[in-house]
């Protein structure tokens, strides 16, 4: 079995701000991932999943094991993508032609995103995915499942369970989603398109 450990950000924990705080950074990675890690790690001591690729483990696991797998596969996705705030952060390439192909434009593709995490009830996650056929589509998806249980390729995703913003936006739960467009890497995300 192999054993699972905390991601290491490819950013210092103040390189977010102001669009997320160093403090949130600590608590969401620091402390709300970590105990993903472990709670896998104390799961899959004996059990078969536990030589599975993590993307296998969401797929296949139940109850703990897909929760805790599927939280460390969305959250290392997510802190994966961001970069140091820029001004006027747009995508280019491939994936800015994909958005404009099946949205219309990156403004239209942005309010249905913002509006889909912004009315997401509860926890979750909003996702741009790509499915078998390389078209692209919004999802909002609670708790800890991700877009790979429906057989598409997940590409972008912001977090709207309250510890990714509460200790900087409080109930804003938009005003956070409108201030991520910022910290994007969309090479990244263009990386993962199939």
């Amino acid at each position: 079995m192999k054993k699972f450990e905390l991601m290491v950000l490819p950013y210092k924990e103040d390189g977010l701000e102001p669009v997320i705080s160093r403090e949130t950074i600590r608590y969401h990675h620091g402390k709300h991932l970590m105990a993903y890690v472990s709670n896998l790690n104390a799961l899959l001591e004996g059990n078969p999943l536990g030589d599975l690729p993590l993307t296998e483990m969401v797929k296949q696991g139940k109850g703990g094991i897909a929760n805790n797998a599927g939280q460390i596969l969305n959250h290392e996705m997510y802190f994966e993508q961001f970069t140091t705030p820029r001004e006027d952060n747009r995508p280019t390439g491939r994936i800015a032609e994909a958005i404009n192909r099946d949205f219309g434009s990156f403004e239209v593709f942005k309010e249905e995103f913002q509006k889909m995490g912004a009315t997401l009830f509860g926890s979750g996650w909003v996702w741009l995915s790509a499915d078998k056929n390389g078209s692209l589509l919004i999802t909002q998806e609670a708790n800890a499942t991700n877009p790979v249980q429906k057989e598409l390729t997940p590409l972008l995703t912001f977090d709207v369970w309250e510890h990714a913003y509460y200790l900087d936006y409080q109930n804003r739960r938009p005003d956070h989603l409108s201030a991520m467009w910022r910290i994007i890497d969309w090479t990244v995300v263009e990386r993962r398109l199939p």
